[in-house]
């Protein structure tokens, strides 16, 4: 790894962090927090966009893996900027087929893009709310397929993901 790719593989483990530290904000009932989230989000996804630019997808060839898990992160936490969301899911699409990216982590940010989009995600990893403690996903194209198209990029039943955050 080029000393510029280490620094580009620091910097988004870093933006990662700061996504996580952040994240508690993302629902929060005050809207300074909320703002600070949007903030951090927008910024992350400004410096995302400038590393596709430079670098295309940033694999775990390219970067480590938890760099490219970052920039996953990043790209998925886009909500507000669809064009940085849906330039990610081309690449990352097109680094799944060079089988330099995993199918499970596309499966997740194809669902966000499209929910964000208005439309039907296609593997219910997006909760719209929760309704009796059970917890419910966006609208999803044909739910009678959905846990078989789970299996195919390697996510749980969705009954059995969904378990993880239910109350016990």
């Amino acid at each position: 790894m080029t000393s510029g790719v280490a620094a580009v593989a620091a910097e988004l483990t870093d933006m990662a962090a700061a996504d996580h530290r952040a994240a508690r904000f993302a629902n929060s009932d005050d809207p300074a927090e909320q703002l600070a989230w949007r903030r951090v989000t927008a910024r992350h996804a400004d410096r995302l966009a400038e590393i596709m630019d430079a670098h295309g997808w940033p694999t775990a060839a390219l970067v480590g893996e938890d760099a490219a898990r970052a920039a996953w992160l990043i790209a998925q936490h886009a909500d507000r900027q669809l064009d940085v969301q849906r330039r990610a899911l081309r690449l990352m699409e097109q680094a799944v087929a060079e089988g330099s990216a995993g199918p499970r982590d596309l499966a997740f940010l194809r669902d966000r893009t499209l929910v964000n989009e208005g439309r039907e995600q296609v593997y219910g990893t997006q909760i719209a709310g929760v309704k009796d403690g059970v917890p419910l996903p966006w609208p999803c194209e044909d739910p009678e397929r959905m846990d078989a198209r789970r299996a195919e990029v390697g996510i749980p039943p969705f009954d059995e993901y969904v378990a993880r955050f239910s109350p016990a």
